[in-house]
């Protein structure tokens, strides 16, 4: 972002207020944004977006080692992704192998989505207390194993039971690789390179896709595609203990080093949850909507075609890869223009392109017409999500990176677990014919018409939030270091919200910069003598 200089109204305080201002500054092309001068005193200005400059000069600007975390951030959300849709694409198969119904298994995926938000709030703190390494690690091999165990439940109950377990470690991953990855990109990449990194979720059901594909559509092929989701995970694992810690979480902690202590700690994150639990409320109601939107419009989309649409295995698979494809592709287009056009606007409209493709969604009858449609679909269903980590980033208190989206992502998911097993209850007892003349389970209108309520609410409460666009994360120690640093520099504890732009001369208090200044120029005259 670059300063105008201008005069803005300040930052609204309140539900109601920040709602208003956030409406109104919408249609404002400016952001506002907080500045802070040399004197640590802060005004509201207006600054304008930098122009969208190359994607490959803007990758240039990464060093070595800001590639090494981003591929490994990128590559362990890839693997949790593979992981979690080898179960829902194989919905049909799982369902034939246990002599269950599609609603039965689909309770596996609810269980899995409730219990992540448990395993990001210990993994998340984790990662802002000790960094962001080792709770990978341990994550990423734990969930390789309990990959391995899902293989070897012989009986339903077990099988619950693991997925369970499952969830638990699963939300982990996406607070740590969000932070690593993201957290060294420069400003002007980060909407770019936040494009990039959601889409590994998709590529990592692309991959679950051929791995369907590829073992065929034997009721026990399942258990192949599961030993590929082991190895994958515990890999990453193995790879990343090879991998250095984030550089910048490194130099924050060395800055602050004496100050870090565990009541230091657990000190901050209650002054934290106490000042910012509107923002946190906020981000878990947006990452409610958002992960509706995600596996309402996925989760059971090859069920769709292969219950509804009567494609053998081999179409819907096929199908399911070209649709994820689009979802790589428009997820990482528009996570880059968000960084010239905004966060919040670039959401809005990818959204509402989305609820008005999804008649051609689901109308369609043939493979290639619902490969088509399904692509486009996903472009702009991922589009929204690909500004997604670095819009959780920005508004995050800056110490709390780790924890804060991928706690408020999980919860979204804990309340958004049911969806696959209300679209799959609701599909089973409404039954619509089909283009061959026979009764089949509706999918398509129940996918469609929650989507549509689901795009009406994510367009809504986007527009009347906040956005912290070209926010800088610098400035702020790791979690437990900045409370201890203010009290003993005699700052008021008011605020953690440290970073929000660079420091710049602003209009503050005039004569108390000129008595400053004076005494500045007084001291530094023996000096010159």
């Amino acid at each position: 972002m670059e300063s105008t200089h201008e005069p803005a109204d300040p930052v609204a305080k309140g539900i109601l207020p920040t709602a208003r201002q956030s409406w109104k500054d919408l249609f404002i092309w400016k952001q506002r944004v907080v500045v802070t001068n040399v004197y640590g005193e802060t005004a509201t200005e207006w600054a304008k977006p930098v122009p969208l400059k190359n994607p490959i000069s803007l990758m240039a600007q990464l060093s070595g080692r800001d590639w090494l975390n981003f591929v490994v951030g990128f590559a362990a959300w890839s693997a949790d992704a593979f992981d979690f849709h080898a179960l829902s694409i194989q919905q049909v198969k799982l369902a034939d192998y246990y002599g269950v119904s599609k609603t039965s298994v689909s309770t596996a995926i609810t269980l899995t989505l409730l219990l992540r938000s448990v395993g990001a709030a210990v993994f998340g703190l984790a990662g802002d207390r000790w960094g962001r390494k080792w709770p990978m690690v341990l994550n990423m091999i734990i969930l390789g194993i309990l990959q391995i165990a899902t293989i070897y439940s012989s009986t339903y109950s077990q099988f619950l039971g693991v997925r369970a377990l499952f969830g638990l470690f699963m939300g982990g991953v996406y607070g740590n690789a969000i932070a690593m990855a993201l957290e060294n990109s420069p400003v002007d990449a980060r909407g770019l390179m936040s494009g990039i990194l959601q889409q590994g979720y998709s590529f990592g059901y692309v991959c679950a896709a051929c791995a369907n594909l590829g073992v065929g559509g034997g009721t026990n092929s399942w258990k192949t595609v599961f030993w590929i989701a082991a190895g994958l995970s515990i890999g990453v694992g193995i790879i990343r203990c090879f991998f250095p810690e984030s550089k910048q979480f490194l130099e924050a902690r060395k800055k602050g080093k004496a100050q870090a202590n565990p009541s230091q700690f657990w000190k901050e994150t209650k002054v934290m949850l106490r000042q910012e639990w509107k923002m946190c409320v906020y981000c878990c109601i947006l990452m409610t909507w958002f992960n509706y939107y995600s596996h309402t419009s996925q989760d059971s989309y090859t069920t769709f075609m292969r219950t509804q649409k009567e494609m053998d295995n081999s179409g819907a698979s096929r199908a399911s890869i070209i649709m994820k494809a689009g979802a790589c592709v428009g997820g990482t287009i528009i996570g880059y223009l968000s960084q010239y056009f905004g966060r919040r606007r670039t959401i809005i409209a990818s959204a509402l392109i989305s609820g008005c493709l999804i008649p051609a969604w689901i109308l369609p009858n043939s493979e290639r017409a619902l490969s088509a449609t399904g692509f486009f679909m996903q472009f702009f269903v991922q589009g929204a999500w690909g500004v997604i980590p670095i819009h959780l980033n920005e508004l995050a208190p800056p110490a709390f990176r780790s924890s804060f989206p991928g706690i408020t992502y999980q919860v979204g998911n804990m309340v958004s677990s049911p969806s696959a097993q209300i679209v799959n209850a609701v599909s089973e007892k409404v039954h619509i014919i089909s283009h061959t003349g026979k009764m089949v389970e509706a999918y398509g209108p129940t996918m469609g018409i929650a989507t549509a309520i689901i795009v009406t609410g994510i367009v809504v409460t986007t527009a009347f939030g906040p956005e912290k666009r070209g926010r800088e994360f610098e400035k702020a120690l790791p979690a437990g270091m900045n409370l201890q640093q203010q009290q003993q520099q005699g700052k008021q504890v008011d605020d953690l919200e440290a970073g929000d732009m660079e420091t710049i001369p602003s209009g503050l208090d005039d004569e108390k910069r000129e008595a400053r200044d004076q005494q500045v120029e007084n001291t530094a005259a023996p000096a010159k003598q």
